[in-house]
């Protein structure tokens, strides 16, 4: 049975109930079945022709809404094989990226599928997802979200183990690819594979955790000549409560969790303009770019000569507050002097003075 987005509620749909203190529960409605809590069951046949957005009492008289999940609530709740592209950052994929109805689309790893189950959405049943995957495990996994999603295998879907360099050849011929989202920790290592196969104009979309990986695979596209400037970013989402004249933000919000990279598959020979702009001590050598390697990061050391000019800028700093508290330490025991001379002079017999 395929996904059915709206009407009401049918054996062999997901439901998503929500009881007291908005904890939910995720279940596969089958005629004869109960849910149970531990306050109350609920009939799965009181749930079966109802329409969706209804609310139920359970055998105890609590209230649950029943409602179909959307999308992003079935991938956070769905099992995982690997971790997955959170919905903030999918949703900024299918926009940057420009999937389209009908477009044939790579993507590389597909991980427990999530970004999969957004890309089937977005290109349709006129287009091409083909996904590749290193581990048989996780596409196992993939394999089982998506159909549980969409109540059958999508005929315009593909998943291939093994590794994109070797396998995208054989899966698509030179410029036949619309767009190409990797999600893989070393996204420089395809991109002459990604280049060969992007259509001209067409989109590569790169999604990485760290900085060392985004400088990476940014000067790695730079370098082929081959695509335009890649354009670096991330996405961050800060809910807000909102009750009556209580306006405020939340005290937890969605920070980072990857940076986005695109650029887009230049025509055959083109050759990207260069752009004016100034010196920039941003500028690196090939030693730079390996350093920036995960591999490479580590304790850099210090020279000695720069360790000297260190330690000489210490001791100046550490003689400097010494001698200004001997200072303060002079004037106030001079002062302490002064001041019991006085009393002692203030307090003397009269008889003994002069």
């Amino acid at each position: 049975m395929s996904a059915q987005y709206s009407g009401p509620f049918r054996e062999g749909d997901r439901v998503q109930l929500t009881g007291p203190k908005n904890k939910l529960n995720s279940i596969t409605l089958e005629s004869g079945k109960v849910f149970h809590s531990h306050r109350g069951y609920i009939d799965h046949d009181a749930l079966i022709g109802l329409p969706d957005g209804s609310v139920v009492e359970n055998s105890v008289g609590v209230e649950h809404l029943a409602l179909r999940p959307l999308l992003t609530d079935f991938v956070m709740s769905m099992p995982r094989g690997a971790a997955i592209i959170y919905p903030k950052d999918a949703a900024q994929i299918l926009g940057q990226a420009d999937v389209f109805p009908g477009a044939t689309v790579v993507e590389a790893g597909v991980g427990s599928g999530a970004l999969s189950l957004w890309l089937l959405r977005a290109i349709g049943p006129g287009g091409r997802l083909s996904s590749f995957e290193r581990r048989e495990e996780f596409a196992d996994v993939a394999r089982g979200n998506v159909a549980a999603y969409f109540g059958r295998e999508p005929h315009e879907w593909t998943v291939t183990v093994g590794d994109l360099v070797e396998a995208l050849p054989a899966v698509h011929p030179e410029h036949t690819v619309d767009r190409v989202v990797l999600d893989m920790l070393a996204p420089w290592e395809c991109v002459d594979v990604v280049a060969d196969a992007l259509k001209p104009g067409g989109v590569v979309l790169c999604y990485v955790a760290t900085v060392t990986q985004l400088s990476r695979t940014v000067e790695a596209f730079r370098d082929t000549g081959l695509f335009t400037n890649p354009v670096p970013n991330e996405t961050m989402i800060r809910g807000w409560h909102v009750e009556g004249l209580a306006v405020r933000p939340d005290h937890r919000m969605i920070g980072h969790t990857g940076f986005l990279v695109s650029a887009r598959r230049l025509a055959p020979g083109a050759v990207l303009p260069e752009l004016k702009r100034r010196a920039s001590k941003s500028d690196f050598s090939d030693e730079d770019m390996e350093a920036w390697t995960p591999g490479a990061l580590g304790e850099r050391g210090i020279s000695p000569k720069s360790l000297r000019k260190r330690v000489r800028a210490a001791t100046a700093t550490a003689n400097a507050a010494l001698a200004r508290e001997a200072r303060e330490g002079d004037a106030t025991g001079a002062g302490d002097s002064a001041d019991s001379a006085h009393e002692a002079s203030e307090t003397a017999p009269r008889d003994e003075i002069g």
